[in-house]
């Protein structure tokens, strides 16, 4: 089964439902509803769990952060190795992990030899699993859909996320009720062996280079530096990290206050989860229509102050029956916010640093995950949990007034398509793939009148340069020829010179054609290309 996508899904209209046209992502994504069937599981038992062994709010809240928490200080390196490694193999092992720890975690409940600390541990190496798992799928995604598909198959993502925050804590309530919780995560790990199983299943045709793969430190090098240099990455980032620290909260507290409800228990948090789910279904459902009448901005901001009048309304809540409508319409705004803020990442990032770029991302969402139930936790844990609720809504507010002017629809779309281009002019003697550093300097020679501007361009391709991998970047003015700049840049060596040509998409080729306009001078711009050389001892 090949992971291309057809070739008319870029041209045919995108309904919420047509990516399912396509067979690997329907299989995938089965895989994926799975995984996250798995995952919600484990984390309903082990919250659960954790109000039987502890009646500490702050332990309660730290089972959300253990794991969350490696996600942020595994992401990147995960997104580092789903870009050099074999996509198909590492996501299975990422399933064949958390089925291992989901066996220790069934044999330590049923030897009756789970304590607080320990439960934590065990989740938090489970959270490994989710750590390497998001990244190397987002990357996949953007490959088996067409372009204009991408939001929708982004959002029966999201789908997939939000059922299984109904069937999972459905089925992980009924077995804790009727059989224990060690159960529920042996199941866990029966059913991350089946999604294992549907991965191995698809043929993956990863793209072949005639460049040897890159080195492990030397990609998460060029996945942050990518991200650093890109504006509208960091304005999806801040937001992301913002909206996750204050919508945490009502996720990590959930346990707690379904016990405070009357008549709370585990069924109560079950329903409660469930409702959240089900409104995020109906909400992701309805994305191509909220897409045609607000934009990704006005999403992320109505979205984010729906989610905290909710946190107001679950806070208040009486019982049950106010609640569960109440988390209807959190679930509703939390897949709104957080797919358009996925979908203006993905349209950000290449192909080539796509998983690297993701995993940040997804770092500094778990980071406001992590950070945002520690310290809603601690707010609970010495006032009470409607107060913690209620501060989180106001810091939503709050935030929603201060990121005003950071807007996803600021900035222009970019061209990401690759542009094959070769070494101009070619290297007069073989250079071996080690050799370097390597250092590029194109003269320009540019008018008076126009260099203002031309600097502004050189600016832009500053942040080009360094995007693509180059280590150091400036621009010199000749001192002699007020018309004549010279444009310098090193990378680290041959073999990742000629990686950084490859990675140039149709974008720079028109920014490209942006700096020639300036030039002046009776032939194209002279490049050089300077290879270091070792001297003897």
């Amino acid at each position: 089964m090949s992971s291309a996508p057809p070739a008319p899904s870029d041209a045919a209209p995108s309904g919420a439902l047509a990516p399912f046209r396509i067979p690997v992502f329907r299989m995938l994504w089965s895989a994926w509803l799975t995984a996250n069937v798995c995952m919600w599981m484990n984390d309903v038992a082990a919250a659960w769990v954790m109000t039987t062994l502890s009646t500490d709010p702050a332990m309660v809240a730290l089972v959300q952060s253990a794991s969350t928490l490696p996600v942020f200080l595994l992401g990147l390196p995960s997104g580092a190795l789903a870009d050099i490694v074999n996509r198909r193999r590492w996501f299975m092992f990422t399933q064949l992990w958390v089925a291992a720890v989901g066996l220790v975690l069934a044999a330590v409940s049923l030897a009756g030899m789970l304590s607080a600390p320990l439960l934590l541990v065990l989740v938090f190496v489970n959270g490994i699993g989710l750590a390497m798992r998001w990244p190397v799928f987002a990357a996949i995604v953007p490959e088996l859909v067409g372009k204009r598909e991408l939001s929708a198959a982004l959002a029966l993502n999201g789908v997939a996320m939000n059922a299984s925050r109904i069937a999972g804590p459905i089925a992980a309530g009924a077995i804790i009720a009727s059989l224990g919780s060690a159960w529920v995560f042996a199941l866990n790990a029966v059913l991350s062996l089946v999604a294992s199983v549907l991965v191995w299943r698809w043929r993956y045709e990863p793209r072949h280079s005639a460049l040897p793969g890159e080195r492990f430190v030397g990609a998460m090098r060029v996945g942050v530096q990518h991200v650093r240099q890109s504006p509208g990455m960091r304005i999806v980032l801040v937001r992301v990290f913002v909206f996750f620290l204050q919508a945490t909260a009502l996720i990590a507290l959930l346990p707690l206050l379904a016990q405070r409800l009357e008549g709370g228990g585990a069924g109560t948090f079950t329903l409660l989860l469930a409702c959240m789910g089900a409104g995020a279904i109906a909400a992701a459902l309805a994305l191509p229509q909220l897409r045609a009448r607000w934009d990704r901005d006005q999403l992320v901001e109505y979205g984010t102050l729906i989610n905290a009048a909710a946190m107001v309304g679950v806070a208040l809540a009486p019982n049950v029956w106010v609640a569960a409508p109440t988390m209807v319409l959190a679930g509703a705004a939390w897949i709104s916010v957080a797919n358009s803020l996925t979908i203006t990442a993905q349209m950000t990032l290449p192909n080539w640093v796509r998983a690297r770029g993701m995993s940040i991302y997804q770092m500094f969402l778990m980071a406001g995950n992590a950070v945002g139930a520690a310290l809603w936790g601690y707010v609970a844990s010495h006032s009470s949990v409607r107060t913690a609720l209620l501060a989180a809504a106001a810091t939503a507010v709050l935030m929603v007034l201060l990121l005003r002017r950071q807007r996803l629809e600021a900035l222009p779309p970019e061209d990401l398509t690759p542009h094959a281009i070769t070494i101009d002019p070619p290297p007069a003697f073989e250079i071996p793939p080690e050799a370097g550093p390597v250092m590029v300097t194109i003269e320009y020679f540019v008018d008076e009148k126009d260099a203002a501007e031309f600097a502004l361009v050189m600016r832009d391709s500053r942040r080009a340069r360094l995007r693509q991998g180059a280590l150091s970047w400036g621009l010199l003015h000749d001192s002699t020829d007020p018309r004549r700049h010279v444009e310098y840049f090193v990378d680290e060596s041959w073999v990742e010179h000629q990686r950084r040509i490859d990675r140039i998409t149709a974008a720079d080729m028109q920014l490209r054609a942006r700096r020639m306009a300036f030039h002046r001078g009776d032939q194209p711009p002279r490049v050089r290309r300077y290879v270091g050389e070792t001297l003897p001892d």
